[in-house]
């Protein structure tokens, strides 16, 4: 029986479609989204960003440029940061099947930044040739030069991504470029040229790797030969870099001792009252001390102490939440867990109080000494929207919207990075949760401390989320070249040397404890010297580059 008329027409528009640019964009924002954790596929993420090069290259005007960058971001984000839905799963004020909806609307915000990476590559290319005056795209060197224009731009616009409007700089499409947990790849040029500057350099060997397939392509013969066997020793080279094993640093171990605790509280029972005893008895079982006496740091996770333990509040606080109803007793029965020779930093929950009533909150890590006393205490400066806050709260909470997190207080914001002096337990750093994603925001620049520490509550995310976060804990010890020690409530957990190395981990949803002593800080790296200064520069030296080699090309032609 011969096919409907209309069938072939309708397979031509479907395969014209498939082979559309937009689609194309869409595919490889997508595929680039797989060199991310848990996934960790880096090489598709150097194909997407190819293929978007490609695009990019036959795209006629600004206009489609900012479509295509657009397009791929939509799919970037969209996959990249799909763990987002889950945490609608943890709460009963809104609908779940919102949670994807707001991936998708997050994601078109997002998309904003690649796309104007890509309409400012595309339009500063011209005027450069204009000011140069020479018109010839067809030469070798102006094709990199585009190249080395679209890692700037890319560099700048993800900078933007990581302050304005508070800023979202979770997964820098450079942090494909960090190895497995042992392992650094090229991200060990992380402390040169910052998390923005490793993105800025995936772009590049992306554009170079997309120029050399297509003089592949157009070459016959020992041409050929000659354009393949560059792409071939690059692609060796950062295989042999993304794969090979630390071996050559050495392991050095400090002089403080720890114990780090992932209690596996699932995030269901976290703001249960009911559950708040069992889930201090899990934590304390998991952090006595393996023999009498001993001298440590004891690290909790944010969100795993339940109740109020400051003083001062009202007492129907204390009687709903804390520990028989007395926050001394509760302090007291603290210390007696970790020991009279230790000291706790846990994530807890303080009010703020004004004239008798709770007007908000905050997010902190307390320290407790081994007689239950409060030592110091910070306050998280990086707020999560929607989950400490409600952003517009008179605009949004009539039509519906509310916090992820239970309760109606917003969390106000801490001062920001704080170096707290621990005595004989160290300087430590204090970045809750969220913070640590932040490049260049999570070190007191002006107190260097000895360690950084970043409880968090990481059962919100699914099995897509922790891992991420424990990459972009990875970057922060590798650009300010100091340890960080991670608990959280359900994983992963981790001790990260100042390499950026994974030493010890707990897997995600497992309880236990790790012991050991606090890997030892590095020097100050150059980009704990001068921030994100570095891959701004990196990307001012990356277009004077390309200013060169289209004055050279000019000088040619």
């Amino acid at each position: 029986m011969a096919p409907p008329r209309h069938a072939a027409p309708i397979s031509r528009r479907l395969l014209a479609a498939l082979r559309s640019p937009l689609f194309l964009a869409l595919a490889a924002g997508t595929i680039a989204a797989c060199g991310f954790q848990p996934l960790m596929l880096w090489p598709l993420t150097l194909a997407g960003v190819a293929i978007l090069f490609a695009l990019l290259r036959r795209a006629s005007t600004v206009r489609s440029a900012f479509g295509l960058g657009w397009i791929f971001g939509l799919g970037h984000f969209t996959l990249g940061n799909n763990w987002i839905a889950t945490a609608f799963t943890y709460q009963a004020s809104m609908p779940i099947w919102l949670g994807g909806i707001a991936v998708f609307l997050l994601s078109l915000y997002l998309a904003l930044f690649p796309a104007l990476a890509c309409a400012l590559a595309a339009g500063l290319m011209p005027r450069l040739r204009a000011l140069l005056r020479t018109g010839n795209d067809a030469v070798t060197l102006n094709r990199i030069g585009f190249a080395l224009i679209f890692a700037a731009c890319w560099i700048v616009t993800e900078w933007l991504r990581g302050w304005l409007f508070t800023g979202f700089p979770w997964n820098p499409i450079g942090i494909a470029l960090l190895g497995g947990f042992h392992v650094q790849g090229l991200a060990m040029l992380t402390p040169w040229i910052g998390t923005y500057g490793l993105s800025g350099a995936l772009v590049l060997i992306s554009g170079l790797i997309a120029l050399g397939l297509q003089a592949i392509r157009s070459c016959n013969g020992s041409q050929r030969l000659l354009y393949a066997l560059p792409v071939l020793a690059l692609a060796a080279g950062l295989g042999l870099v993304m794969t090979l094993p630390d071996t050559w640093s050495e392991h050095r171990e400090g002089a403080i001792r720890f114990t780090l605790i992932q209690p596996d509280i699932r995030q269901e029972f976290i703001d249960d009252p009911r559950q708040f005893e069992n889930n201090f008895v899990k934590m304390a079982q998991l952090s006595l001390p393996l023999e009498p006496g001993s001298k440590r740091v004891v690290f909790w996770p944010e969100s795993g102490l339940g109740g109020y333990l400051r003083d001062g509040y009202p007492s129907y606080f204390y009687q709903m939440y804390t520990y028989a109803g007395d926050p001394d007793i509760a302090r007291k029965r603290i210390g007696r867990v970790i020991g009279p020779y230790s000291l706790l930093l846990t994530g807890l929950v303080d009010l703020v109080m004004e004239n008798g009533d709770d007007v908000a909150a905050r997010n902190t890590i307390t320290a407790f000494n081994g007689n239950g006393n409060i030592l110091a205490s910070y306050s998280k400066a990086h707020l999560v929207p929607f989950g400490e806050y409600l952003p517009m709260r008179d605009l949004l909470e009539p039509i519906g919207l509310s916090r992820l997190v239970p309760g109606t207080l917003d969390f106000w914001p801490g001062p920001g990075p704080r170096t707290i002096d621990l005595g004989a337990y160290g300087e430590a750093g204090m970045q809750i949760c969220y913070e640590i994603v932040f490049s260049g925001e999570v070190v007191d620049p002006l107190n260097r401390p000895d360690y950084i520490f970043n409880p968090s509550t990481d059962g919100w995310f699914g099995g897509w989320g922790p891992p991420q976060h424990l990459a972009q804990a990875r970057l922060r010890a590798m650009e300010e070249g100091l340890p960080v020690m991670r608990s959280t409530t359900t994983g992963i957990s981790a001790v990260i040397d100042a390499n950026g190395l994974v030493r010890k981990y707990l897997p995600w949803q497992t309880a236990g404890r790790i012991d050991g002593f606090i890997p030892p800080a590095h020097e100050p790296t150059l980009f704990a010297r001068f921030g994100n200064a570095l891959p701004l520069g990196f990307a001012t030296v990356l277009l004077l580059l390309a200013l060169c080699m289209v004055a050279l090309e000019g000088r040619r032609s």
